[in-house]
């Protein structure tokens, strides 16, 4: 578009809009941010903003809509959730002393992941930004969390690592990733990035990743160890995907970046690897088909009081420990907070009070934090006496060391004190941020703003004394401003320097040069005042950011401190126990229980199970039995418990002996891939194949329904070998929990191959089944698929059909059904009336004395939810 006819307001917008082609430009006119053409045409769009138009200089006007300037971050919010990257454009000088057009720049681009606002965050999880470099050799992968300063990296090798980086992304969950050429040319990492993660997607450019440049950036980033020279040396990778992030943070933010200054370097080997299928079917932090935290593990652990805390749980859950001394140094934090009751209540209401500050201090290193920002700092310092000394009183090596990492900050504290008012104002650029008695000339120009009641009085008393005029007055209105007035029997006495400006009926009022300029000084006492106290403000926020180490230290101890207390608090409430941890091949719990299963079952009786696996005779469990008796929730609370040990937490049992595992894989249910067109057998075949590969003799596997997608027969051959491959330590070796409704695999049970039968029991009379939930040693023979089907509500003339069906399938003499005989049936009248007959039915039938108490109470617990579902 040619630009030589726009007007000169419209020439810069274009100028500036054309190095920022992909972002949708806030450009500051007045009070408003204001967008043009397309973006005016996107934004009222999106925004529901009303579309009008301003002249250009064109024969047809520039489509254009805007936002309020003070109100811009939710408008700005939206359009990031959408999708949109947002550069905001400022006035660069003041609009009044300004010859011309006024000057304006790009202070700040925004996207999906270098989002700063709190509006804008969810404020207990982090918002990563993520930079992958993958070349044929080897990954390089980054984190970042702008908001809070957290940068982390790994590289990853070998034959597996593109199911490796797909791991670590899953892990993350980042909004944004900036991709190598390499990475962006990949199909398989850009379906999982933009189908699973739903990030945004930015290709970095080779120049970004080139070693050198990347290297240097590096360099100049952080204070690097030795251990991670040589680290980053060794992996060239790892370099090349830090230094584009870098470099990508410094083109977006044009700001200071001091407070990412701590680059933390991990392994594989260091946390357990948790896949995204089965972070996903354990439902860790969310529950699978809402994306509700309350349905998930999280939902369960999560009693923190601090947003740093609920960021920093959330991470522990999904980096399980692998090191047996740092597991049982959070255990035995957990056992001391657990004991003294007291003290930790005392703690927890400490930290129930205490703003984010880790994101606040992001934003003061950013230059975007508040006056409101900079108190709300201060009373989380004052508050930190009080947790450093409750820390420090527990006899507790790991307590006593988070108490030693807290810096108290009183230098910050007292200089937030005396620099900012107590209610400072939202914005910092229109004056009454700074405190009074900070700064004397801020309190100058205060005292003329209020009407220079001191040098007037000064004025007043000086004139009365040269004058000889004893009721002289000096006196300010808004009409004539600064004047001296004197009554008219003293009109004699008036110096000739005084100029008349009014007359009225008893006085005479005058002005002096000295007066016309402190009325000059008054009418700018308001911008010199806004722009000195800002210029202050903005000298006490660097001071403050210049303590970022310390208050990141200390952010990280208050974060862990706050874990452990939840971890406390839900081992108090929910009778969890402490479970042993070490490096053999042990898995044994008794009385477990599922704590998501547990926790949401209000009405009813959860039935613990015990688990016993020692990697050597009892090393697969074969796990038979009827849909819903229990087999799934069984199999993750292994899971879980196992998670749960190696994050620190207690477990839901009366006793647990965890043997780390090195990762834990789950092939539970699967739904149709429909955007990549995999069928729910392919999935399923999928996640094994993953499984297979990866797994090692330390793994736990949960395997559930192997190969029920397919004919009986292929089914019952693909599982049979799945589970020779699994059992046998020449292959895998590994501790497996294999539910399945092929009973031929029983056979499977030999004395010394480690492969054991297990069945949930069920009591069958009649027609009807109890589900017990118990897991025994043992196989059953009947999947009860029919007394499952009555169960669920299927009408009397299908399930009799059925049964006969079976007959004939078990007889070998199968007969399609008899259209006549199914014609003869009566229909129901209703479900309520049907769903009330199956329970006036199972009532008559009942043998009330047979039951055990066990089965009275899983009985009463079904009817009662029967006769609601009726109600509802």
């Amino acid at each position: 578009m040619q630009t030589v006819d726009f007007t000169p307001m419209m020439r810069q917008y274009m100028e500036i809009k054309k190095q920022h082609e992909d972002y949708i430009l806030f450009y500051r006119l007045g009070d408003f941010y204001e967008m043009f053409f397309d973006d005016a045409q996107k934004a009222s769009k999106e925004l529901d903003l009303t579309l009008t138009g301003k002249d250009c200089g064109q024969e047809s006007r520039a489509p254009m809509c805007g936002v309020p300037y003070h109100s811009a971050e939710s408008y700005i919010a939206r359009l990031i959730n959408r999708g949109y990257k947002v550069a905001v454009c400022e006035q660069t000088e003041d609009p009044a002393t300004a010859k011309g057009l006024v000057k304006r720049e790009v202070i700040r681009l925004i996207t999906p992941g270098t989002v700063m606002e709190s509006s804008m965050l969810e404020e207990r999880r982090n918002n990563f930004i993520c930079s992958v470099y993958l070349d044929s050799r080897a990954a390089g992968v980054c984190f970042c969390d702008v908001s809070t300063g957290q940068m982390h990296a790994t590289s990853l090798w070998g034959n597996g690592v593109l199911a490796d980086l797909v791991n670590e992304l899953g892990q993350y969950m980042p909004r944004e990733v900036l991709l190598s050429d390499g990475a962006y040319s990949n199909p398989e990492l850009m379906d999982f990035i933009l189908g699973k993660l739903e990030s945004h997607v930015e290709q970095g450019g080779e120049w970004r990743y080139a070693p050198g440049a990347a290297g240097e950036r590096v360099k100049a980033q952080f204070q690097l160890a030795p251990e991670q020279t040589e680290a980053l040396t060794a992996h060239p990778e790892l370099i090349q995907a830090c230094g584009a992030l870098l470099s990508y943070l410094q083109e977006t933010q044009k700001g200071d970046l001091s407070y990412i200054s701590r680059l933390e370097l991990y392994e594989q080997g260091q946390f357990m690897e948790l896949d995204f299928v089965a972070r996903r079917n354990l439902e860790l932090t969310s529950e699978m088909h809402t994306g509700n935290k309350k349905g998930s593990l999280l939902g369960v652990l999560d009693k923190t009081q601090t947003a740093m805390g609920g960021r920093l749980i959330r991470r522990w859950l999904e980096q399980p420990l692998l090191s047996v001394p740092q597991i049982q140094a959070r255990q035995q934090a957990v056992q001391a907070l657990l004991s003294d009751e007291m003290k930790r209540d005392e703690l927890r209401e400490l930290l129930s009070s205490l703003y984010d500050i880790e994101r606040i201090m992001g934003r003061v290193v950013f230059g975007s934090a508040g006056g409101r920002d900079l108190r709300s700092l201060r009373e989380v310092c004052l508050k930190l006496p009080g947790i450093k000394k409750i820390l420090a009183s527990f006899d507790n090596r790991y307590l006593s060391a988070l108490s030693a990492e807290i810096d108290l900050l009183d230098d910050v504290e007292k200089l937030v004190d005396r620099a900012i008012e107590p209610d400072p104002p939202f914005s910092i650029r229109e004056g009454g941020v700074i405190r009074t008695g900070f700064d004397p000339r801020v309190d100058e120009l205060r005292e003329l703003l209020q009407g220079g009641s001191a040098r007037l009085s000064a004025i007043e008393a000086r004139e009365k004394e040269s004058t000889g005029i004893k009721n002289l007055k000096v006196s300010f209105n808004k009409v004539f401003g600064y004047y001296i007035e004197i009554s008219k029997s003293y009109l004699d006495q008036v110096p000739e320097s005084y100029i008349r400006k009014q007359t009225l009926t008893n006085c005479e009022r005058y002005i002096t040069q000295e007066l016309k300029e402190l009325e000059g000084e008054v009418l700018s006492a308001g911008q010199k005042d806004a722009a000195l106290e800002y210029e202050l403000f903005c000298s006490v926020r660097e001071q403050v950011a210049a303590c970022s180490g310390r208050a990141q230290r200390t952010c990280r101890a208050v974060a862990a401190a706050d874990v452990l207390c939840s971890f406390a608090l839900a081992a108090q409430k929910n009778r969890y126990a402490m479970p042993e941890v070490d490096y053999s091949q042990l898995i044994d719990i008794r009385n477990g229980r599922h704590p998501v299963v547990e926790h949401m079952l209000k009405d009813g009786l959860f039935v613990p199970n015990d688990t016993y696996m020692d990697g050597d005779k009892n090393r697969v469990y074969i796990i038979t039995g009827p849909n819903m008796a229990g087999k799934s929730t069984y199999m993750r609370q292994v899971a879980l418990i196992v998670i749960m040990a190696q994050c620190g937490s207690f477990v839901p049992a009366e006793y647990a002996h965890i043997g780390v595992c090195d990762r834990v894989f789950t092939r539970i249910g699967a739904s149709d891939d429909m955007s990549s067109g995999l069928s729910t057998f392919m999935v399923e075949m999928n996640e094994v194949a993953d499984i297979l590969a990866y797994a090692t003799p330390r793994s736990l596997l949960i395997l559930d329904e192997i190969g029920r997608g397919t004919s009986t027969f292929d089914g019952i051959s693909i599982a049979r070998a799945v589970l020779e491959y699994v059992a046998d330590k020449k292959t895998l070796g590994a501790r497996t929990l294999f539910a399945t409704h092929y009973h031929e695999l029983c056979e499977l049970e030999q004395p010394d191959n480690g492969v054991k039968n297990y069945n949930v029991v069920v009591k069958k009379r009649g027609d009807d089944i109890i589900f017990i939930k118990k897991i025994v040693p043992g196989s059953v023979s009947d999947s009860y698929g029919i007394e499952v089907a009555n169960l669920a509500g299927l009408p009397d003339k299908v399930i009799r059909r059925a049964k006969a069906v079976l007959k004939d399938i078990e007889k070998k003499s199968f007969r399609p059904a008899d259209a006549a005989e199914i014609a003869e049936e009566p229909a129901q009248c209703s479900l309520e009336g049907y769903a009330g007959a199956k329970i006036l039915d199972r009532l008559k039938k009942l043998e009330a004395e047979t039951l055990t108490p066990i089965e009275a109470l899983n009985l009463l617990y079904e009817l009662s939810r029967k006769a609601k579902e009726m109600e509802a």
